[in-house]
């Protein structure tokens, strides 16, 4: 896998352990009284309080974890070479390769198309032949 799929499949885990995180966290948190004014909410049912005290530690440990791999990822990336002007022309002429590859294959898609016009004419001239029992020219 190239560095840049890499890369993606790091941001997508960090997000997901994000996700997971602040969802976990709105789950098992204990609830809070907003106001003296209103009722002391009820208990949270919770199988262990010491559990959820150690989650946000244990869920930012993997979310640190992560973020180290991605930036050892980044440090990992090749140094650009020459600078942005040879960026530029290294851009300008992948752009030319792609328009020339591009029309090529146009060029082979449109006889293509010719070819896949004259086999279904040519089928149906056949299937025509066979139904109305006549024999090939």
């Amino acid at each position: 896998m190239d560095i840049i799929s890499q890369l993606q499949e790091q941001v997508n885990l960090i997000a997901n352990l994000a996700f997971n995180s602040i969802g976990t966290l709105q789950r098992d948190a204990p609830p809070n009284r907003l106001s003296p004014n209103y009722p002391e909410p009820p208990p949270h049912p919770t199988e262990d309080a010491t559990d959820f005290a150690e989650q946000p530690k244990q869920m930012s440990a993997s979310l640190i974890k992560a973020a180290k791999q991605f930036d050892t990822l980044v440090t990992a990336l090749p140094i650009s070479e020459g600078g942005e002007e040879a960026q530029l022309k290294r851009i300008a002429e992948l752009r030319a390769e792609n328009d020339a590859v591009g029309q090529e294959l146009q060029r082979q898609l449109e006889a293509a198309e010719k070819e896949l016009n004259l086999v279904q004419e040519s089928f149906r001239q056949a299937s025509d032949n066979c139904l109305n029992l006549k024999k090939p020219e």
